[in-house]
């Protein structure tokens, strides 16, 4: 008889032995996880055959990084500052959502930063879940975001009306989940806040709405100053940049629409650089939104926000924007702000106080009336005399 610690042992391998091996054909395809898989950085990443300069030695090299350095006129401070602190403490205490912090705006500590008169903030209704998925946007999204909050509009109103800004701007995220995609919210939140405060000017930045033209003429008529939609890029970069649902041309029909909608409303759009277009496709772009009469557009650079979102294609030298600048000028806009950390967003407010400004309000109203711009104080004021 065999010992019993030699018939354990054979039976594990006789075990091991006709052990059957999964089969690989059984595996379920999982194209997500294998492409994680291979953007894993592996230890060959961090890892160069080249000598290092004698000023890089003791650093890190990244052998396989083929994403543009990102350069130093894009880089910003920490904001730090006691009006930058009130502020985000202000918001807090009210459970306002704003696209500057959800959207992870370099530009937050500047506009955050001076005086209440002066900082400019935005405000984004409907909560801060959006039904699209642009590949640009840090913005988090879902198919069916939370209701809205029937209180928001009256919320909203109070809050701006207590904390004393001369500008708002009021923004949302998109809700093709609602009928009109959140119009009427939108419009009863702007006329709320014009009857708690008439002399703050409102600036909406819109979704399109997905084009529904009694959507976006309630909102051009609720009373707002500055009806802002953004085009993003150019035609042909639209469909790899934004949420297959937005369109280049449907974008185009928004700001057309809103324009036709209140006779002297300023319209408004902005267009990220460095997604890979051309100087061309930019050209033409201004001409299509001149051809329907939009007033203002900013340029900005695209920074990608995380690294699951789109990579930069270039970054865009200051001179170039001064060149974009120039070109939107001698199209005929009247107001236009180009900068590599411009946003749409970006002090808004210098569209009215600053010197273009009065030209965009003069060009709008006629000469014979004057100009109505807003003071520091956040006081409307007619401007007599200012000539184009």
């Amino acid at each position: 008889m065999l010992p019993r610690r030699t018939v354990a042992a054979s039976v594990r391998t006789l075990a091991t032995a006709v052990s059957p091996q999964p089969s690989t054909s059984a595996t379920p395809h999982r194209p997500r996880l294998e492409k994680l898989r291979q953007d894993t950085a592996q230890i060959d990443d961090f890892l160069t055959t080249e000598p290092a300069p004698a000023s890089a030695r003791g650093r890190v090299s990244f052998a396989k990084n083929k994403t543009p350095r990102l350069p130093d006129y894009l880089k910003t401070e920490i904001p730090t500052s006691a009006s930058f602190n009130k502020i985000k403490q202000d918001l807090r205490g009210l459970k306002l959502h704003t696209v500057c912090e959800e959207a992870r705006c370099p530009n937050i500590g500047q506009c955050w930063g001076g005086d209440k008169g002066d900082a400019t903030a935005t405000i984004m209704l409907m909560g801060d879940t959006c039904t699209r998925g642009c590949r640009f946007c840090a913005i988090k999204t879902s198919r069916a975001p939370p209701p809205l909050d029937v209180h928001e509009p009256e919320n909203t109103a109070e809050a701006i009306s207590r904390w004393g800004v001369g500008y708002i701007v009021m923004t949302s995220v998109d809700r093709d989940d609602l009928l009109d995609g959140g119009a009427a919210h939108i419009a009863e939140t702007v006329r709320r806040t014009k009857a708690k405060a008439p002399h703050i000017l409102i600036e909406a930045l819109t979704p399109d709405f997905a084009g529904n033209a009694e959507a976006i003429s309630l909102v051009a008529q609720s009373g707002l100053d500055v009806f802002a939609h953004n085009m993003e890029t150019v035609e042909s970069r639209t469909p790899f940049v934004r949420d297959p649902r937005a369109k280049y041309r449907q974008s185009l029909e928004v700001l057309r629409l809103a324009k036709e909608a209140k006779e002297g409303l300023i319209t408004k759009t902005s267009l990220m650089l460095g997604v890979g277009e051309t100087d061309e496709e930019i050209m033409q772009t201004l001409k299509d939104l001149r051809d329907n009469n939009v007033d203002v557009v900013t340029f900005g650079q695209y920074m990608r926000p995380t690294k699951r979102h789109m990579k930069v294609s270039s970054y865009i030298t200051p001179e170039k924007f001064d060149f974009w600048a120039k070109q939107a000028e001698d199209l005929g806009f009247l107001y236009w702000a180009s900068g590599p950390l411009v946003r749409s967003s970006f002090k808004a407010n210098e569209l009215l106080k600053s010197s273009a400004g009065k030209r965009l309000l003069q060009g709008l109203q006629g000469r014979d009336r004057g100009v109505e711009a807003i003071t520091k104080e956040g006081e409307r004021q007619i401007i007599e005399g200012v000539r184009v």
